[in-house]
């Protein structure tokens, strides 16, 4: 009886607290992924794409 009278009146407020904590670490995640010290980082990473390796590079003589 008393669990079923905790989980009553507790899940709600894990339900609760659960959020706010997912929506705190998502935050700290974006904030810390658009800091200025990864910026270096991010640069390197959006030009990945474009340094191709030697051998796919084709000559024009």
């Amino acid at each position: 009886m008393l669990v079923r009278y905790l989980m009553q009146n507790i899940a709600p407020y894990l339900s609760a607290i659960s959020t706010v904590i997912g929506l705190i670490v998502f935050i700290g995640i974006v904030w810390w992924a658009w800091s200025s010290k990864r910026q270096a980082a991010n640069q390197e990473s959006a030009e990945l794409p474009f340094d191709l390796p030697d051998e796919f590079i084709k000559d024009k003589s």
